[in-house]
């Protein structure tokens, strides 16, 4: 039977051989979200008796045989920056309005098209826009493995969600690191796929942005890929079809291969030692592996072009949002949309040529100087709840470290259009997770799932969870 930890292949396979009906795998969740969300405060919107109505639907599909999907009756939150039918979607600001929608982002609709059941809404920062999930309108979400440290962002409601077993995997996106940050600092994995990968309507951020999942395996990672994956004739453009489902890679053998070792972060920022043993255990396992792990500092974009991508780029994307009441913005994305409104045409198109060709640069170091790029996947450890956000707000003028620190080596990634995953390798003293970051190259999400089940089955974490009654007492420092 399954337990509150269960990967979604596992749930999803008793669910299609009757091993536990869909009624009983949504009310387990919907129990321990009741019981105890209260201090993690991941899913933010949730209506129980629509989840109890299409797991009833999916329990019946099972009796009368019909075809199932490979997620069916699977429940996964829908992080709150994208459209669900029968949900609202406020993009965690005050600023919308909450209505219910009647229509599915692409990436979610291929969620429900499988069989999954929507399982409420999970937290994300104002507009994706933070690495933490805290906002005016929902608030904090904290880490489950202790309450007074982030989970990341934007998808740290996602994170926090799998990682307290409220779910068995979870929606997520990512602009510059928002699937990778999360699911370091909560010890699960996470995969950020190839531009143009997973179907979407608008490619956001200079199409730096992209859906996928935060789940507890690379085989979880694989299977939600495949899932959400795929050609959209819609699409200004799609990534190549790969070779075989992606599900397929998981244990094949990678071959032997030369993974370029970086801890120095690209962004110049201090790195903490634990970030630093987290990408050094990964590599000690692809060394003992067979594969030849060497130093590198590659290229990765010119300083000015990269803060011209966050201050140019995010902020113009963020005036460009429909708002109802744009008054009720939080203080940064005022700033944001302040900045927007003093930058004309000719100088966001200045600065979206610049990145696509530093981009060529960039992507050229794979194939040629190596062929898989091994990194810590934060420069720091979980921050504070509060920390970042009250930087943004506090010192809107100056570069927000910590903030800049989280996603060093993860931006570079969406910016180029490189398939990264996150897998736990490290744990602090008192017991932190702390991820290391594979970067593979232009559409090599096969070869990264290769040698990510690879490190997996390599190291103890997977799988690790924090204890249930780590969730119920307040913040201890």
């Amino acid at each position: 039977m399954i337990d509150p930890h269960s990967t979604v292949t596992a749930v999803a396979e008793q669910i299609r051989t009757g091993q536990v009906s869909p009624v009983e795998v949504a009310e387990l969740y919907l129990d321990r979200i009741a019981r105890l969300d209260g201090a993690v405060n991941a899913i933010v919107w949730l209506d129980e008796d629509a989840v109890r109505a299409a797991a009833a639907r999916a329990a019946d599909a099972v009796v009368r045989g019909e075809p199932l999907g490979p997620l069916h009756g699977v429940p996964i939150p829908i992080k709150d920056l994208h459209s669900c039918a029968g949900q609202p979607n406020t993009m965690s600001s005050l600023a919308i309005d909450e209505r219910i929608g009647t229509e599915s982002d692409p990436d979610v609709a291929a969620l429900l098209d499988a069989g999954a059941i929507p399982l409420g809404r999970s937290n994300s920062p104002e507009f994706g826009a933070l690495t933490v999930s805290e906002n005016l309108r929902h608030g904090v979400t904290r880490n489950p493995w202790r309450l007074d440290l982030t989970s990341g962002g934007s998808s740290g409601g996602a994170s926090a969600a799998v990682a307290a077993g409220f779910a068995p995997a979870a929606h997520a996106s990512d602009g510059g690191g928002s699937i990778r940050v999360p699911a370091s600092v909560t010890g699960l994995v996470g995969l950020k796929p190839s531009r143009g990968r997973v179907r979407a309507l608008v490619r956001g951020w200079e199409h730096s942005t992209t859906e996928g999942a935060i789940t507890r395996t690379v085989a979880d990672t694989a299977l939600l890929l495949d899932v959400m994956s795929g050609f959209d004739p819609l699409s200004w453009y799609n990534a190549p079809a790969p070779e075989r489902p992606f599900s397929a890679e998981v244990g094949a053998d990678p071959g032997r291969l030369r993974v370029g070792l970086l801890l120095d972060a690209p962004t110049g920022m201090p790195v903490d030692d634990a970030c630093r043993e987290a990408a050094l255990t990964v590599a000690r396992v692809l060394e003992a592996a067979g594969h030849e792990v060497v130093p590198v500092q590659p290229y990765l974009f010119d300083a000015d072009t990269f803060r011209a991508f966050a201050e140019v780029v995010i902020s113009a994307s963020t005036w460009a949002l429909p708002l109802d009441d744009p008054a009720k913005v939080d203080g940064y994305i005022a700033r944001r949309r302040g900045v927007a409104e003093t930058v004309h045409a000719g100088q966001y198109a200045a600065v979206a040529a610049r990145l696509q060709l530093e981009t060529r640069r960039v992507v050229a170091q794979w194939g040629r100087d190596f062929d898989v790029l091994l990194t810590p996947t934060t420069a720091i450890v979980a921050p504070p709840v509060g920390l970042v956000r009250d930087e943004a707000n506090t010192v809107p003028e100056t570069p927000r470290l910590t903030e800049l620190r989280m996603v060093s080596f993860t931006a570079f990634c969406n910016v180029s259009g490189l398939p990264a995953i996150t897998l736990p390798a490290h744990r602090t003293d008192d017991g932190i997770p702390v991820g290391a970051q594979l970067v593979g190259g232009p559409f090599g999400e096969a070869r990264l799932l290769r040698l990510a089940s690879q490190v997996e089955a390599a190291l103890p974490l997977a799988g690790a969870h924090p204890a249930d009654e780590d969730l119920l007492v307040p913040a201890r420092r």
